[in-house]
Parts: C-alpha cells; sequence; structure tokens
C-alpha cells in the first residue's frame, strides 16, 4: 500500500461505525465467543484485484488475533474461482467485518478493473496514458485514485490545490484565457502548474501562446484532436476529455494526444464480483 495507514484506518473505522452501530443481532445472539473458522475470498469473475490489504485490515481492527493471508497483489488480474486471500479466527469477527472488507475489496477491483481495460485498448493506438478525474466517491477519492494506479493508469489532481485548472466557467466569467493565465501566473507559486479547457483550435493556440503547461481538449472529436496534436508540436501536453469509454478510447489514443482523461473509470465502474466464503 502507497497509501498512509492512518488514513485507511479512519475509512474503515467510519465504515465499521455505520454497518455495525452497537450490535450485530445474528452473529452476537447466535454464535458463542469461542467459535473459530477460516474463510476465503473468491473471485467470481475475470478482473484486476485492488484493496485487498485494505479488505484485511478490516477484520484486524476489528480483531487484531485474527490471521490473514494476502495470496495474490493489488494489481494482479484473477480469473472466476481464484481465491485472493484467507482469514482465520473468530467467526464473530469474520461475520462482522465480511461486508465492510467486501464493499470495499469489490468497488476498488470494479476500479482498478476499469482502468485496465481503457488501458489495454489504448495501448494499441498509441502512448497515452490514461488518468483519473475528481470525479470520486465523496469520501473514498484517494482509496479510488489508488486503485486506478492498480489497473496501469496514473492520476490527475488529487484536489484543487495541486494545480490550476481553467475551465469553461472560469474562462467565460474572468474574460478570456490569455487575461485568466496571466493574472494566475503573476500570483501562483514556481510548483503549480496551470490546466487551460479548449474548446476549440483557436482556444488551444490562445493557451499556448499564454503559457499554459497543460491544455484539454474538451469534448473535441478524433479529427479535431488530431489536428490540434499536429499544430501543437509538443508545445504543450494536450490532455483529450469527455465521453471516453472501451469504445472510444482507441480511436482517442490513435489522435496522438498525451493525456486521456476518464471520469466513468471512478464514478461509474462495475465492481468485481468477490465473495466471501467460510470453509467447513
Amino acid at each position: 500500500m502507497m497509501l498512509p495507514q492512518f488514513y485507511v484506518d479512519d475509512v474503515i473505522k467510519r465504515s465499521i461505525e455505520e454497518d455495525i452501530n452497537y450490535i450485530d443481532l445474528a452473529t452476537d445472539l447466535l454464535l458463542d465467543d469461542d467459535k473459530k473458522a477460516r474463510a476465503e475470498f473468491v473471485a467470481k469473475d475475470d478482473g484486476i484485484i485492488a484493496g485487498i490489504d485494505i479488505a484485511l485490515r478490516v477484520f484486524r481492527l476489528l480483531d487484531d488475533t485474527i490471521v490473514t493471508e494476502r495470496l495474490i497483489s493489488d494489481g494482479t488480474a484473477v480469473k472466476k474461482g481464484d481465491i485472493i486471500s484467507s482469514v482465520e479466527g473468530s467467526v464473530k469477527t469474520i461475520l462482522k467485518g465480511e461486508r465492510t472488507a467486501l464493499n470495499l475489496l469489490n468497488h476498488l477491483s470494479g476500479v482498478a478493473t476499469a482502468t485496465g481495460r481503457l488501458v489495454a485498448e489504448a495501448k494499441k493506438y498509441g502512448k497515452a496514458r490514461i488518468v483519473d478525474t475528481r470525479k470520486t466517491t465523496p469520501g473514498l477519492r484517494a482509496l479510488e485514485k489508488y486503485a486506478v494506479t492498480a489497473g496501469g493508469g496514473f492520476n490527475h489532481r488529487f484536489n484543487l490545490s495541486d494545480a490550476a485548472m481553467l475551465k469553461d466557467n472560469h474562462i467565460d466569467a474572468y474574460g478570456s484565457i490569455t487575461k485568466a493565465v496571466q493574472t494566475l501566473r503573476s500570483k501562483i507559486g514556481h510548483m503549480a502548474k496551470i490546466e487551460v479547457e479548449a474548446r476549440t483550435m483557436e482556444d488551444m493556440l490562445e493557451a499556448i501562446e499564454c503559457g499554459a503547461d497543460v491544455i484539454m481538449l474538451d469534448n473535441m472529436n478524433c479529427e479535431q484532436m488530431a489536428e490540434c496534436v499536429k499544430v501543437c508540436s509538443g508545445r504543450a501536453v494536450l490532455e483529450a476529455s469527455g465521453n471516453i469509454d472501451i469504445n472510444t478510447v482507441g480511436a482517442v489514443a490513435a489522435t496522438g494526444v498525451d493525456i486521456i482523461s476518464s471520469g466513468a473509470i471512478t464514478h461509474s465502474a462495475k465492481v468485481l464480483d468477490i465473495s466471501l466464503k467460510i470453509r467447513k
């Protein structure tokens, strides 16, 4: 894991508190404290795993006597039926942590899988990086962006403080691309980059002339993007954005853009079906 443990633990604790509240009516009233069991996480579909250490951490936070074993690392492709990891110890702990662990593991693996599919398709046609956006689940952004990297993608800015992105509303509100970039450049720190959203070739040329570091080609068709790549000739990093999915990413990559950003890999990723099975 490259995420701070305190952050991961905080997410898990909030999730457990939401799910268990005061008591697990079925588990606490039905089972003895000393009953032990072994359970395994099993893939029920093909995909890429992300969040396995997070899922296992759920059980350790509930009960530090639980024994966990990770059999597959994040970023690994799995097939239906593959055993991903196991937990062994108090059956009460296993049952109480099951849903929280699966919610996180299934969702993050879904993000990794969706990312991996775009990465694989884009590589057939060009060298563009697949990156995420800020269209993430509130409270889970860092986890989802971590899952993107497990799927072979890269991260865009994590928040509004990472870089200045001038979108159409910023530009329309301020007056022009040039005025906005010049004003920002006079105030912004030397470590921060400026990205400008371009809706037309003219927007892109203006952004280049006033020194934008990155230019987002927003909702352009492939012919327009290919022409922008040719005219830009490496003077700025070009990012393609808008309606990116498995059906369109190849054609977009073929235009020669440097970056392809997709909100769908986080906000619309289908969960990867994984179950937790107690072995009798």
